[in-house]
């Protein structure tokens, strides 16, 4: 218990893919065993029936779960999980990564209808400069050459019309296929850091990588947040009354973020 508090109450490492993990491992090291002593029985119970109480709905179970599937080190989701309920989070995986390419994908063509929309100065009919730069009458620039390819000359008709014929993949699609490339992959060591991992293979997985940073940075417990208020309160103390809030956020965010070697 000791462990699994003082592991989930790191600042720097990703703690809410280890709440489903821990929570197991807690439960089958608290089953009752030979030899336990009347006192260890009862401390055992104590522990097994508080944690039974929680983490109980399935909307907490997917959350957990997907954070624990999306972390390199546990997608295999080794701990109390049949075939069929892995299989049921990667799907909710894939529909998720899909749903965020749709996103992302109406974002963009979002932005640009707007950056096309955008009404013109009066009287005038096209974006232009305020003050172009008149040439010089006399020395007027040479015409530019138009950029030709003797490539696209002699093979653009055929190739083109090959490249035509290809159809562009679905959001789902493309999920499928890096979920299937996730789960190929090796898995990684307990003592390797995820979020290296995941900014390595971002090329590699685009969609899984946005929708990690959206669970990884969750945090396990509100320790984080507890330390941020006991070194706001190292900070104002009786001789440091008068200071400003704005120089308070300063100097709690230089000792939360601040590293001296």
């Amino acid at each position: 218990m000791k462990d699994a508090t003082t592991l989930m109450s790191e600042e720097r490492n990703p703690t809410v893919s280890l709440i489903a993990p821990l929570n197991a491992q807690l439960l089958q090291n608290t089953t009752d065993t030979m030899g336990d002593t009347p006192m260890i029985h009862e401390i055992k119970n104590a522990i097994k029936t508080d944690l039974l109480k929680r983490y109980s709905s399935e909307a907490e179970k997917k959350i957990l779960y997907t954070a624990s599937a999306l972390d390199p080190r546990f997608k295999g989701l080794p701990f109390i999980l049949t075939e069929e309920e892995r299989l049921e989070i990667y799907r909710g995986v894939t529909e998720e990564a899909a749903s965020l390419e749709i996103e992302c994908t109406s974002t963009v063509t979002s932005r640009r209808t707007n950056v096309n929309e955008v009404p013109l100065p009066e009287g005038k009919e096209t974006l232009e400069e305020e003050s172009p730069i008149e040439e010089d009458q006399d020395n007027p620039s040479p015409p530019k050459r138009k950029s030709t390819s003797l490539l696209m000359t002699l093979l653009g008709q055929s190739f083109t019309d090959t490249e035509g014929t290809i159809e562009p993949k679905t959001p789902y699609v493309k999920a499928e296929e890096e979920i299937e490339k996730y789960c190929k992959a090796p898995s990684l060591p307990l003592t390797e850091d995820p979020l290296k991992w995941w900014h390595v293979h971002e090329v590699i997985f685009p969609l899984l990588s946005h929708l990690s940073k959206r669970y990884l940075c969750i945090a396990g417990t509100s320790v984080s947040a507890e330390r941020v208020f006991s070194t706001a309160g190292d900070v104002v103390t009786a001789k440091r009354s008068t200071l400003k809030p704005e120089h308070v956020d300063q100097l709690v965010f230089l000792q939360k973020n601040l590293h001296i070697p």
